[in-house]
C-alpha cells in the first residue's frame, strides 16, 4: 500500500483543491423583461425563455389578515 514519504504542504493542497472553490452565479439579462436570469433556463420574472412563454408564473397571494 502507497504511503506518503513527506507531509503535504498547505500550498499543494490548495493547489489540489483550487477547483473546489465557490463562483457567483452567471446571469444573463433576459430578453422579455431584462430581469436577471441564468442561462439555458426560463426567466422567474415573466417565464419566457427564448423569447416565447414556457412557464406560467402564479402571481402571490397575501393571507388575509384575521379581524384584530
Amino acid at each position: 500500500m502507497g504511503v506518503p514519504k513527506r507531509k503535504v504542504s498547505h500550498a499543494r493542497q490548495g493547489d489540489r483543491r483550487s477547483h473546489l472553490a465557490l463562483r457567483p452565479p452567471r446571469l444573463v439579462e433576459c430578453s422579455h423583461c431584462h430581469a436577471p436570469r441564468l442561462p439555458h433556463h426560463a426567466c422567474p420574472s415573466c417565464g419566457y425563455y427564448r423569447g416565447r412563454p414556457v412557464v406560467e408564473i402564479r402571481q402571490r397571494t397575501k393571507p388575509e389578515q384575521p379581524p384584530a
